[in-house]
């Protein structure tokens, strides 16, 4: 398992177009990957867990991916948060 914070960098946060972005990303992979946020742990391959989870702009959550291909998942995930999900 390999995990790495991350800071929300997204204006309006983890909305329903970014959380189906981050969805999606997350898809790519075999991996099971989850974030930690505040209040609790989402499932990053669900819509509606990501959205759940209520993240803000500047909110720090924890990437957790564990698999075979967990090492990638990781980096392709830590790039499209830190790129600003399409926004």
């Amino acid at each position: 398992m390999v995990s790495q914070k991350v800071t929300v960098k997204n204006p309006s946060g983890l909305h329903l177009r970014p959380a189906g972005i981050l969805c999606k990303e997350a898809m790519k992979y075999k991996s099971l990957i989850t974030f930690n946020y505040s209040d609790g742990t989402a499932n990053a391959k669900s819509v509606l867990s990501v959205l759940g989870a209520c993240v803000k702009c500047g909110d720090e959550i924890e990437i957790f991916c564990e698999g075979t291909d967990e090492k990638e998942a990781l980096e392709g995930l830590i790039t499209s948060i830190e790129s600003g999900l399409g926004e």
